[in-house]
């Protein structure tokens, strides 16, 4: 399985992709399973989080993130400060 792939985008990057027409979602801090069932792609504006994959892959998320999980990754996300993020599913 592909993993978490991680990137920062400029802002000319953000809006080609189209991020403002992107849905918003936010998560005071917590921490909860989550199941991806198609590819989703998202732009952090605050917050930090640390995702934990089934497959054992542990990565830090946080404010200024452009990140992409690929279709059918199981992990648990556990949110250390409020998030903040715009979505889009492919």
């Amino acid at each position: 399985m592909s993993r978490i792939k991680i990137t920062r985008p400029t802002e000319a990057e953000l809006k080609e992709l189209g991020a403002g027409q992107w849905s918003e979602w936010s998560c005071d801090v917590s921490r909860f399973p989550w199941e991806y069932g198609a590819e989703e792609t998202c732009y952090i504006h605050q917050g930090r989080v640390i995702v934990e994959t089934e497959g054992g892959e542990s990565v830090e998320i946080k404010k200024g993130d452009l990140v992409t999980f690929p279709s059918g990754m199981k992990c648990a996300w556990d949110v250390k400060e409020k998030i903040s993020k715009v979505y889009t599913f492919k």
